[in-house]
């Protein structure tokens, strides 16, 4: 057994290998991160093993920065480990108690936790392909979320300078109010609006559902306005509202990105009444390959969904918390999944209620329902069996 540790960095790479009877086979050294500098890896793992030798090679998750060696470890065939930077700290922490050089004892730390962790599983080819899931579904939430943050400024701008239109729609966040506030952004400029061209353009971008008696309720509630002329939080109106149908059309981009890939992986977990393709798609990109959990549990771990533990002496903890480690964006998906499904599905309806019934909070109700919902995608993935409800 030969172990390769690599300690990850932006332009460099720290590399220690080390054989199993504790044999130093290449003291640390350094790689640049480029093509030559992957080769050079490559070359020194090659002349320290033999062809029988068994290689394992362990990096820290390290975002982006791993993200090309990775891949090229893998496309040459090496079983790659990718380590919690968490376990590879404490463990460093246990072997060295005094000051060296970090990235010389990270490289040998990772080296030798390949060689002590059993439990440890390798990176799949499944899982760097799945990256691109990943990338699209991360991309996607950071841009509704921007997209949310317009929209509360939409709120805070039609209350200075139009507060009474909110109690003629529906929402504020609809095409036809859009394109109203676009062209006229204040209740000034649309009590100056021809009633003519108020009608036309409600009735255009509402589909014919506003007509002439909106645009005069409209009219003249814009004259009767407490509302205040501000040019500039009306050209800040304007401008907003551009931003979000950028967003939008951003999105709907990405969306279909996001679509191809699921019709590519034909996943089981799709036929989950009220799981969509958006959140089945955030659930399968941050989870990687399921081969790496031999149990639900571990799964709900890796979510940073299992309940943490505290015991000293007698002393237990009684209301446990959640862990909370993990990913974030696989926990938002599978809190916003369960609410959903719990409201499409009699099974899970049933379960909720149940929970609800014996006094649980609503967030705790729903977080047993999540841990149900993870357990039933863990099986469906490994069936590869469509939903059948047990109601």
């Amino acid at each position: 057994m030969v172990s390769v540790g690599i300690d990850v960095s932006k332009d460099k790479h720290d590399c220690f290998i080390v054989s199993s009877e504790g044999e130093v086979l290449a003291d640390a050294f350094t790689i640049p991160n480029t093509i030559d500098g992957f080769h050079c890896l490559l070359q020194r793992i090659q002349d320290c093993t033999h062809a029988q030798d068994k290689i394992k090679v362990g990096l820290e998750a390290t975002g982006h920065y791993s993200y090309n060696l990775l891949g090229f470890l893998l496309d040459n065939g090496l079983a790659t480990y990718v380590l919690n930077p968490l376990r590879t700290n404490l463990y460093r922490k246990s072997l060295c108690l005094i000051n060296t050089n970090p990235d010389r004892v990270d490289a040998r730390t990772i080296a030798s936790m390949l060689l002590s962790d059993v439990g440890l599983k390798p990176y799949t080819d499944t899982a760097y392909h799945n990256e691109e899931l990943k990338s699209l579904t991360r991309y996607r939430f950071d841009k509704v979320k921007e997209r949310a943050k317009l929209k509360s400024s939409i709120a805070r701008l039609v209350c200075i300078l139009f507060p009474e239109l909110e109690k003629f729609v529906p929402s504020l966040h609809i095409a036809s109010v859009y394109a109203l506030l676009e062209e006229f952004p204040g209740a000034k400029q649309i009590a100056a609006a021809h009633l003519t061209r108020l009608k036309t353009l409600l009735e255009t971008t509402s589909k014919g559902h506003y007509k002439r008696d909106m645009a005069l309720e409209i009219r003249d509630a814009s004259r009767n306005s407490i509302g205040s002329w501000m040019p500039a939080k009306s050209l800040e109106l304007q401008h907003t509202i551009r931003l979000i149908r950028e967003l939008d059309h951003e999105i709907a981009e990405i969306e279909e990105q996001i679509q191809s890939i699921m019709d590519e992986l034909h996943s089981p977990i799709t036929t989950i009444p009220g799981l969509g393709f958006r959140m089945a798609a955030m659930i399968l990109a941050e989870v990687g390959d399921f081969t790496r959990f031999d149990s639900p549990d571990k799964l709900l771990a890796y979510a940073g969904m299992s309940p943490s533990t505290y015991q000293s002496g007698q002393l237990k903890n009684c209301y446990p918390h959640m862990e909370k480690r993990g990913s974030r964006y696989l926990r938002y998906a599978l809190y916003n999944a369960t609410k959903y499904v719990c409201h499409w599905d009699p099974a899970f309806a049933a379960y909720l209620a149940k929970k609800r019934a014996e006094g649980k909070h609503y967030n705790i109700a729903i977080s047993h329902a999540a841990k149900k919902l993870v357990r039933l995608i863990f099986a469906m993935e490994k069936s590869r069996q469509p939903y059948c409800s047990a109601a």
